[in-house]
């Protein structure tokens, strides 16, 4: 088998350039309203060059959702079952909301590829996400039984964290506007969220 060359420092940089402008593109006008151009015009790069190292909008399209999800599943992978019930969903919601507030683009790229019926991260969310999902539902469900945590439904609680901690990246507009200024979003939000959740499943 032939070993693919390692990159050069120049065809790395540009890779990550061409990756960088890819997902203000995306996450900005979605995968169908993102066009070839206007990548190659935000790195920086003709559409020939872009060409170069990305056969289509689609292969740069797939090694970014390649790159996010393991970025958003590592949070829930974190969860340990033998750790204290509470803190662990605590620190899980933490850890997601640290995410929104350091990856926006990429929260806003993977909810405009949901929105649009996930066409293209089907498999993934099928093949790596729910798998894990139902295991660390499973821990939750578990917690319950032994009472070590208030009655939940395990799936709807992993929703909700969902919900509540990507919506200060996905609506990162809207919040700031109502807000005002002076107002730190996503350090008034863990405060928020921590009371929310610790009372929501302590016994």
């Amino acid at each position: 088998m032939t070993r693919a060359k390692p990159k050069t420092r120049i065809q790395q940089k540009n890779s990550e350039a061409i990756l960088d402008a890819a997902l203000e593109v995306f996450s900005q006008a979605g995968f169908r309203g993102a066009t070839l151009d206007q990548i190659a015009d935000r790195a920086g790069l003709s559409k020939p060059n872009l060409l170069y190292y990305f056969s289509s909008k689609e292969a740069i399209h797939a090694e970014l959702i390649a790159g996010l999800l393991k970025v958003w599943l590592d949070p829930l992978r974190a969860l340990d079952s033998g750790g204290d019930p509470v803190a662990e969903i605590l620190g899980y919601v933490r850890r997601k909301l640290e995410l929104s507030r350091d990856f926006p683009r990429e929260s806003r790229l993977f909810a405009n590829e949901v929105l649009q019926g996930a066409p293209r991260i089907d498999g993934a969310l099928q093949g790596e996400l729910k798998p894990l999902v139902d295991d660390k539902a499973a821990v939750i469900a578990a917690w319950v039984a032994e009472g070590r945590l208030a009655p939940v439904d395990p799936y709807h609680l992993i929703f909700s964290i969902w919900a509540t901690t990507q919506h200060y990246a996905d609506f990162d507009v809207q919040v700031r506007a109502v807000l005002g200024p002076g107002h730190d979003p996503f350090a008034e939000a863990g405060d928020f969220l921590e009371t929310l959740y610790r009372r929501m499943l302590a016994i």
